[in-house]
């Protein structure tokens, strides 16, 4: 099977002599890779070291022909035009030149085997639901139509290898929807980084980034989850009996430790008994090689054990899920939190301890919606009127900004629950994974996925406990054990929550009591919960 990319023993560092990859070793062929790990984890750096971009400390990248990438961050400007963004500009005019008749050989260059191609960037984006006026302005699109063209474009160019970095981020519901269907048919190698659990079912297969190592599972989404479980199942078997051994090997120390004692305490006995001097040095020198030897081979034993134990915690993964008991809002299940009136005069009530997912298209003011209910920022500009029904409200903003990055993760927390005392917010903040010396630094030197499981702490730990939570696109850019924290935070919480997202996979593991969609007109639709 031919490989455009191969990746062999690759090491790359950064200038300060951080490592990110170790040895990593990969086999890119055709067909759609996910790439997959932890925020930090070096997916964006391992896309740079295949395009160029960065190279490696050591090892070799090998690809095979043009690639072509998305950037996480499409900057062009709004006064440009689709065919500007499809990528196809240089040879339009070409065309049109030739069409006028000029005839220099520049043009033809240019146009390549492209005569088609303005015929077959309008039927692209007709399949993708884009519009197809190649001149219309950039500006006149939403931002997940520019994402849509721009892949739209780089299918065009029919590259052999095509990157993608987080294509879905921030894109609602049908635009991720429309965007599955584009890369289920793409032709090449197709290298998607994404979080986005929907997207990476189309996979054939997903590597993973973690530990500086790249590891390969064929299957996609759901079958790579499969496998983990699997390996961890495994791995914990592994562990234990590691830890049997180096607990047999601990006692043998310990009873040879008392045959040696015994052996010395024996030769004393026989030196006080009065045999010669030449015969007591016999015995003396007898014991003293005998005990050195099996001193050597016991400690050689227990040091393998030891080591056996180390490689196989190695692979064990960390449990990352969180089980606390979080105090009790208490929200009976008549109490109103909030009233929603749309655009119509309907009246959506949220009462007791229901979850609600908010959904809608991009650009129709979900944000705004609950800024009106917050009351903050542009709330006169909500297409809904909302009225707070309980002053004890917790929000979790869509930036996390607003916070004291200042602050450190125990004073984040102390904050927001006075009463409590520290060695109780370091015993809660330990099932968020902030343990140790961790709990001391400031919210502003955290990794972004620390840093959201802090504020989230601070959210539900607040005493008195919020009785509604807010929550806004809360797992942009979040990896999958950082959502795994939230959903299973979020399991204990026993108040009213709203969330805001465009991830099925997340509201499906919420367990929602409905969702209500907001459309560009303002109403409010009920819908049942997604299963």
């Amino acid at each position: 099977m031919f490989n455009p990319i191969v990746l062999n023993q690759v090491s790359l560092d950064w200038a300060d002599g951080t490592p990110c990859l170790r040895d990593a070793s990969a086999v890119f062929s055709s067909g759609l890779t996910g790439i997959v790990g932890d925020n930090g984890a070096g997916k964006s750096s391992l896309l740079r070291l295949i395009t160029g971009e960065l190279a490696p400390t050591s090892g070799t990248v090998s690809v095979t022909g043009p690639v072509g990438v998305l950037p996480q961050q499409l900057t062009l400007a709004v006064d440009s035009q689709i065919a500007d963004l499809l990528g196809i500009r240089a040879v339009l005019d070409a065309l049109h030149a030739i069409e006028s008749g000029d005839v220099s050989a520049a043009h033809f260059e240019a146009v390549g085997d492209d005569w088609d191609v303005a015929a077959r960037a309008q039927a692209e984006l007709a399949a993708a639901g884009l519009p197809t006026d190649l001149d219309r302005r950039v500006g006149t699109l939403s931002g997940g139509e520019v994402m849509l063209t721009a892949i739209v474009g780089l299918h065009l160019k029919r590259h052999p290898i095509t990157l993608l970095d987080e294509p879905t981020n921030n894109l609602d519901r049908p635009t991720r929807a429309r965007l599955r269907d584009l890369l289920s048919g793409w032709r090449g190698t197709l290298l998607v980084v994404s979080h986005d659990a929907e997207l990476l079912r189309l996979a054939d297969q997903i590597v993973e980034v973690r530990d500086g190592r790249l590891t390969s599972y064929g299957g996609n989404w759901d079958a790579y989850l499969e496998q983990l479980v699997t390996e961890q199942e495994s791995a914990r078997r592994q562990l234990a009996g590691a830890e049997q051994r180096l607990r047999t090997e601990q006692r043998k120390r310990a009873e040879a430790q008392q045959r040696q004692a015994h052996r010395e305490r024996f030769a004393s006995k026989r030196a006080a008994s009065g045999i010669g001097k030449s015969e007591q040095n016999y015995f003396t020198n007898r014991a003293e090689k005998s005990s050195a030897k099996q001193r050597v081979e016991t400690e050689q034993q227990l040091d393998a054990a030891r080591q056996a134990v180390d490689a196989a915690q190695g692979l064990v993964r960390e449990d990352d899920s969180i089980a606390i008991d979080l105090p009790d809002p208490q929200v009976g299940s008549g109490r109103r939190l909030a009233e929603l009136v749309d655009a119509v005069g309907r009246t959506h009530v949220i009462q007791g301890p229901e979850r609600i997912g908010l959904i809608g298209p991009n650009g129709v003011g979900k944000t705004i919606l609950l800024h009106a209910l917050l009351g903050i920022g542009d709330a006169e500009r909500s297409p809904v009127r909302a009225r707070l029904l309980t002053e004890r409200v917790g929000h979790l903003p869509q930036r996390l900004d607003g916070v004291d990055d200042g602050a450190s993760v125990l004073e984040n927390v102390q904050h927001a629950a006075p009463a409590q005392t520290t060695a109780a917010i370091r015993n809660r903040l330990a099932r968020f994974g902030l343990r140790g010396e961790a709990v001391n630094r400031r919210l502003g030197q955290l990794s972004g996925g620390e840093r959201f499981r802090a504020l989230l702490a601070g959210l539900l730990l607040a005493d008195p406990p919020a009785q509604l939570l807010v929550l806004d696109e809360p797992t942009n850019n979040l990896d999958r054990s950082t959502v795994d924290v939230l959903v299973d935070a979020l399991g204990g919480y026993r108040g009213a929550l709203i969330v805001v997202s465009h991830d099925d996979d997340f509201l499906k593991r919420l367990g929602l009591d409905r969702l209500l969609e907001l459309e560009a007109t303002g109403t409010l639709t009920e819908l049942p919960a997604p299963d």
